[in-house]
This record gives structure tokens, C-alpha cells and sequence, in this order.
């Protein structure tokens, strides 16, 4: 089973792929300073350092975001059975086949017989003769005509006898094969005419609604789990993901890897089989109306976060630098904890090396995105903020 710790987002999916398009325009405009080979004109080292810095800034927008743990697993059934042969015997008749489902109880197959039923037949004979002996042997006793140790001899053989009749109903059951339980038949392994041994394997059969995913946490995220938290079973031969929940939590930590065993049920099958790899995002936090910024807006300096936002000076544009804390992470985008506010434009390209309060010239996202698509990604997706 391999594992794997990811985060993503359902939220604002295009933005990512949004601000990569556009990252060639604006290295373009940041190097095109004239007509190639033509060397640059003479400036003062002043105003170069004054000179408006082309950068790319995208608004803050309002929006649903969900931070995910992401594991890699094979899904199983928890109700799964082998069917085995509690007697030596040939097989005469089989009544279900691999894909059938069946119910609990249900007949599968049918053993040979014939001994059994003899054998029963004689031991029922014997024991009807040995009541009628035990009830003539009672009627002497009461009237003191025999002694208590014929009495108590014609009692035992009737035990005995009923137990010997216990035995033999139950040799004549084993040639009757039932379902332990309600699934669908996996596979068959015998066929009619085969002789099979005590124990021998049969079927299989599978309760498809008993499928679970087994993962296994870090044990720094156990704070934030708990039964019936809800995730995603997503499988690449099925389109769209599959509803899940948390069903149980081991309580203790494997020492080895630091992990949990999480299993998580999944809820009327939908279309999942046992033995399938399946990716699982188990929602860890979710905020439906957050203050959203682009992940790609983000500078870290050491354990810092810092944005820089688009403010309006005297002559224009220029950085301003903010420090920031993350408060949810999502793949494309961030729920952050600042001086922010909906609507104002984070810078989004152009920012390493910028400085706090440098002049800055906008470039149009829409005119980044045009000018990519020009090149062969006319169909690739633009970003629209939530309004």
C-alpha cells in the first residue's frame, strides 16, 4: 500500500492554471527593453531603480475552501468469506455461479448422500424400538417388577440413541452446502463429479456492500479526525468521486511509520470493487465563505509569509509588503489571516527580489492569457473570481 500526503482544493480549480499561462508573458515584458542585439540606453543608476517593475496581480475573492489529506490505497471487503466442505464427498450438483449473488442461508451446491440418509434411517429405526423398550421398562419399574439398573440401562440406550440420531442429521446436513452469508459468488474452484476433502475451499463469496479504504494517517493529524468525518473515494476507472466517511479510528499508533489506521466506509458501494486503487481525500477543514488569496501570491521568508499587495501611490502603483499566516491551504489557493480584504489585487508574478514600496506596472491578466493562447492554448482556462 503506498501512501502519499498531498493537499488540494475543490475550490477555484482553474486559478493555478490561470496565473502559469500567463508567467511567459510577463517574463516577456520584464526583458523585451528593446530591438534585439542593440544594446540598452544609457540611464543613471537612480532612475533605473526608480523604474516601474512589470508584475502581475490577480483580486482576493470571497469562496468555499477545503484542506485535504490525500492517501493512496486498495479497497476491500470486509465480508468476505470462503466457502469450505465439512465432509469427504463427491460433488452432484452445483446451483450458483461465479457473479451471482446470493443470500444467506441460500443452497449452493449439493454432496453425495446416499450413505448418510441410510445411516440416518437405521438410527431412527433403532431409536423408535428403543423408546417403545424404555417406556415398557417404566411401566415395570413403577410397579417394582424390575430393578432400577434395567431401568436406568433402558433409559441410557435411548440417550444414547438420540444422541446417535443428532449425528447422523447433522453427516446428512454436510451435503447440503449453504451461504455463511448474503454477497455475490467471487469464485468457484470445484465442479460437479470432483471429489473434495474436509475443509476443502469451495466459493467465495464478497458483501460488495462492505467495502471499506484503509489508510493511514500521520499521527500529528489525529487531533483533527473523528468518526464519521467525511471524504472522497476518488478511482480512475470510474468517472467523479465517491461519497466516504470515517467508520472507525485505531486507538493505538504503529511505532514504526507514526501512523494511524483510519478505515473509512463507503455507503451503498456505488460502483467500487474490492481490490481497486483509489485515491482518498479526507477533508480535514472546510470554510465556505473565506477570504481567498492565490497560492501563488505567497513569498516565504524563512518560517514568514509574506504578500504584496497592489496600493496606490502619488506616482503610481507600488508594492506593499504584508505579513501574513496561513490559515487554510488548499492546492490553488489560500484562507489567510491579515490585513486583507476582498477585492484588493496580490501580486502574482514579478514579486521575487521586489522590495517593500517599489513601483510597479499592472499587467493585464486578460491580455497575459490572450497572448499565450496566441502561441496554441487558446482553450485553456481563465480565472474568474467568485463574486
Amino acid at each position: 500500500m503506498n501512501f502519499a500526503y498531498t493537499l488540494r482544493t475543490s475550490t477555484a480549480r482553474t486559478l493555478g492554471a490561470a496565473i502559469l499561462l500567463f508567467l511567459p508573458f510577463v517574463a516577456g515584458c520584464a526583458f523585451d527593453s528593446g530591438v534585439a542585439g542593440e544594446p540598452p540606453p544609457a540611464e543613471s543608476s537612480i532612475a533605473a531603480a526608480d523604474e516601474a517593475i512589470p508584475v502581475a496581480a490577480l483580486p482576493m475573492f470571497r469562496g468555499r475552501i477545503e484542506s485535504v489529506l490525500r492517501f493512496s490505497t486498495n479497497l476491500e471487503a470486509e465480508n468476505r468469506v470462503d466457502v469450505l466442505s465439512e465432509a469427504e464427498r463427491h460433488v452432484t450438483e452445483l446451483l450458483v455461479e461465479e457473479g451471482d449473488t446470493v443470500r444467506a442461508g441460500q443452497t449452493l451446491l449439493l454432496l453425495e448422500d446416499e450413505a448418510q440418509r441410510t445411516a440416518l434411517r437405521r438410527v431412527e429405526s433403532q431409536l423408535d424400538r428403543s423408546r417403545l423398550e424404555y417406556e415398557r421398562q417404566k411401566r415395570l419399574f413403577e410397579q417394582d417388577l424390575i430393578s432400577e439398573q434395567a431401568y436406568n440401562q433402558a433409559r441410557y440406550d435411548t440417550e444414547q440413541l438420540e444422541l446417535a440420531l443428532e449425528d447422523a442429521e447433522r453427516e446428512l446436513s454436510y451435503a447440503t452446502v449453504l451461504a455463511p452469508i448474503s454477497g455475490v459468488i467471487t469464485e468457484r474452484v470445484v465442479n460437479v463429479g470432483d471429489h473434495v476433502e474436509t475443509h476443502a475451499k469451495l466459493f467465495q463469496i464478497v458483501d460488495f456492500d462492505s467495502i471499506v479504504a484503509r489508510v493511514f494517517v500521520p499521527e500529528r493529524q489525529l487531533p483533527g479526525l473523528f468518526v464519521g468525518q467525511p471524504a472522497r473515494v476518488l478511482a480512475q476507472s470510474l468517472a467523479g468521486s465517491r461519497e466516504a466517511a470515517i467508520e472507525r479510528i485505531s486507538p493505538v499508533v504503529d511505532p514504526q511509520s507514526g501512523t494511524v489506521k483510519v478505515t473509512l466506509g463507503i455507503p451503498g458501494n456505488q460502483g467500487l470493487l474490492p481490490g481497486m486503487y483509489v485515491e482518498v481525500d479526507l477533508v480535514a477543514a472546510v470554510e465556505d465563505d473565506a477570504l481567498l488569496a492565490p497560492k501563488r501570491a505567497l513569498v516565504y521568508d524563512q518560517e514568514q509569509v509574506f504578500v504584496f499587495r497592489v496600493a496606490e501611490g502619488a506616482e503610481g502603483p507600488r508594492a506593499e509588503r504584508l505579513l501574513v499566516s496561513i490559515l487554510i491551504e488548499s492546492e490553488d489557493v489560500v484562507h489567510l489571516d491579515g490585513d486583507l480584504a476582498e477585492g484588493q489585487r496580490l501580486i502574482v508574478a514579478g514579486q521575487a527580489g521586489l522590495k517593500d514600496g517599489a513601483r510597479v506596472r499592472l499587467l493585464d491578466p486578460a491580455e497575459a492569457l490572450g497572448s499565450v493562447a496566441e502561441l496554441g492554448a487558446a482553450s485553456a482556462p481563465t480565472y474568474q473570481p467568485a463574486s
